[in-house]
């Protein structure tokens, strides 16, 4: 915090007693006094506690911490289903029903993980999403607290004065943003560097679907079902963050919006953890050097993710895209409002359900996967969110006929932002490796990628980038290296 390292933004909250307010560790003020610091991992931790944002630093607008990407516990799965909304939808009960535990317990584990329960960490992304509202929009400030989900115009405008120390009316009058219409939104999402949003692009790009998303000039855009209504989001690199565009046919969807799109973007991630250990390995070195900030892909939509794996398995891209393009085009429901070639949705559990044994083209037993995984999604036996536990995920896509331990890790990988998930059985992933001088047997391959360990998707994405465009240039090519033999064996 005293050398205002920036890295940690997001990673823990410091307040001050004498000011009464909390900041991110980057903050430029002064340093105080060490007795006069508190420090609370989360911003809703010193707002129960009586302290104030800083007006100067923003705290509330960082990266999130990069603990709830890699944290598979209570706590870690809480944390994103608060962020998507959840307690604001379902309330406290309808979130401990999600994670399958009582309300009691898992208050009592928030509590002391996190210094504040589930109603603590929910206003304070209400007050987050309201700020961004306000500053971003000209609709008037009933229609922002029933966007951000407060119960009345009262309740807003004190949490607003007791969390930022101004009134909406000064907050508006203070704007960042270019201000737009109702429905419109336009953000910036932060990001620790560095950042290789470039390489997921591509990866997202290369696997677009006409009518879902589009690639243009550098921006990519896509549909989104949203719990309210629908959405489009553009997204396009920027500096230190991603300049992100969203139209929302209902408002109260925003603060889910965000966080989806974060988690597809993987934008909480730790570069600087990721870089060193994967780094430290000579035959990944170059690649960990040419995609610094590596970042893996994630997901919107669970149950798109599981389709295109279902679809994906053993056929190549170009061909998995076909496929699932017909399913989009045939099934996906138009946008109430088109934004350019983004015209669709993503078909629902109960119309592939019922259609997508008739619409998916190729082998009968892919098209009955999909529909039998699209039946179990709508008829409740199978959850698919990001607060899902990993085992309890991966056992009940593999109940399904069809679905094998590829599928569920992918899934896994991209749906609940698991950092340590290797595909070894994945031929573009072994192509990749193979032209690295890694070990391209399943087996030597996992032994190998133990050193990777907690960030094996990070590498796996390493691997998959230079199968399609081939290894990176080096003064000391990998084939130099000296074998690591004590890895070849299982």
């Amino acid at each position: 915090m005293a050398a205002r390292d920036a890295r940690f933004d997001g990673c823990f909250i410091h307040a001050v007693r004498s000011t009464g307010i909390y900041c991110r560790p980057s903050c430029p003020a002064r340093t105080p006094k060490r007795a006069n610091s508190e420090f609370y991992p989360t911003a809703a931790a010193a707002q129960s506690a009586g302290y104030r944002a800083c007006r100067r630093c923003l705290p509330d607008a960082v990266p999130g911490s990069p603990e709830w990407d890699l944290r598979a516990d209570l706590a870690g799965r809480a944390m994103r289903l608060i962020s998507d909304g959840v307690v604001d939808r379902c309330g406290v009960q309808g979130l401990a029903d999600q994670l399958g535990y009582s309300e009691r317990h898992l208050t009592r584990v928030l509590t002391s993980e996190l210094g504040a329960g589930p109603l603590g960490l929910a206003r304070a992304n209400r007050a987050h999403a309201a700020r961004v509202l306000i500053e971003t929009t000209d609709i008037s400030f009933s229609d922002v607290a029933f966007a951000a989900g407060f119960a009345s115009l009262r309740q807003f405008n004190d949490t607003m004065r007791e969390i930022f120390g101004r009134t909406p009316t000064e907050l508006r009058g203070h704007k960042r943003g270019t201000p737009s219409g109702a429905g419109t939104v336009h953000l910036r999402l932060p990001f620790r560097t560095p950042c290789d949003i470039a390489g997921v692009l591509r990866f997202l790009a290369r696997r677009a679907l006409a009518g879902l998303e589009e690639f243009d000039d550098g921006t990519y855009t896509r549909s989104l079902r949203l719990p309210h209504g629908t959405a489009t989001a553009a997204l396009r690199p920027a500096d230190k963050h991603v300049a992100c565009t969203l139209r929302l046919s209902d408002l109260r969807d925003l603060g889910s919006a965000v966080a989806r799109l974060r988690r597809l973007l993987d934008l909480d991630a730790d570069p600087v953890a990721i870089d060193e250990v994967l780094g430290s390995d000579p035959l990944l070195r170059g690649s960990a050097a040419r995609s610094p900030g590596v970042r893996v892909p994630g997901a919107v939509d669970g149950l798109e993710i599981v389709v295109r794996a279902v679809i994906g398995q053993q056929i190549s891209v170009a061909a998995a895209r076909a496929t699932t393009e017909r399913l989009v085009t045939e099934l996906g429901e138009p946008l109430p409002h088109p934004d350019g070639g983004v015209t669709r949705l993503f078909p629902t559990a109960e119309a592939l359900a019922e259609h997508a044994a008739a619409a998916l083209p190729g082998p009968r037993r892919r098209a009955e996967t999909v529909r039998d995984v699209a039946v179990a999604v709508a008829g409740g036996q199978l959850a698919l969110h990001a607060g899902r536990d990993e085992a309890e995920l991966r056992e009940d896509l593999e109940r399904i006929r069809g679905v094998g331990p590829w599928t569920s890790s992918y899934v896994a990988m991209r749906v609940l932002g698991a950092p340590d998930v290797l595909l070894s059985g994945d031929l573009a992933l072994r192509r990749g490796a193979g032209l690295l001088g890694i070990p391209e047997n399943p087996t030597a391959l996992a032994a190998h990628a133990k050193r990777w360990s907690p960030w094996r998707s990070y590498a796996g994405v390493l691997l998959w980038e230079n199968a399609s465009t081939g290894p990176p240039a080096s003064p000391e090519p990998a084939t130099r290296q000296e074998p690591f033999e004590d890895w070849e064996s299982s």
